[in-house]
């Protein structure tokens, strides 16, 4: 099957290749339910040593920049308590943890989460940490912009390979907040 944005040699439902994905990401994609079926979520085969975005778009198309989104797993402080959330923007943008983040998670702080927190917590490979399996009760903070387009590059729980996702799927994932200036 020919993928929707970029230039991949195949894209394939990722129902039907779930042995590619991580444990959390195929079994999200395993009980699916939602107004997107499942099939439209794509799994796109890619090359970890072109993982740099500007290395990425020259070799996957350039169209890919501005349809690409990042996800980031951040925590919220207040008093003794922590509160692990997780941010999907477009990839030209920056997370707003500092105002909308923050705000939103009702937290006196708020900051990037260490990385052997961030891929202990999802199961998933740091670079390729996708809304996509997360945990159940994590919030998903998602930017208005990354909904309102119709494919998404999103990260597959690997480093190697990615989802191509209809933007309006992320609106309907658990936990799932659309949060207007969470991208800046």
């Amino acid at each position: 099957m020919r993928a929707p944005i970029g230039d991949f040699d195949t894209a394939t439902p990722a129902p039907d290749c779930l042995g590619e994905l991580t444990a959390p990401v195929a079994d999200a994609v395993r009980h699916w339910s939602g107004a997107v079926p499942a099939d439209q979520i794509l799994y796109v085969e890619t090359d970890p040593r072109w993982a740099d975005t500007a290395v990425f778009v020259e070799h996957y198309g350039r169209d890919l920049l501005e349809r690409s989104a990042n996800c980031v797993v951040v925590a919220g402080k207040r008093g003794g308590e922590s509160t692990l959330a997780a941010c999907l923007v477009l990839s030209t943008t920056k997370v707003d943890v500092n105002g909308a983040v923050r705000r939103q998670l009702g937290a006196r702080k708020a900051s990037f989460a260490p990385m052997d927190l961030a891929t202990g917590e999802t199961g998933m490979e740091y670079g390729g940490i996708t809304p996509i399996g997360l945990p159940g009760d994590w919030p998903l903070l998602v930017d208005p912009a990354v909904v309102d387009l119709p494919w998404v590059l999103v990260g597959s729980g690997r480093r190697r390979g990615k989802l191509l996702v209809p933007g309006k799927a992320f609106a309907q994932l658990p936990g799932a907040v659309v949060l207007d200036g969470l991208g800046v």
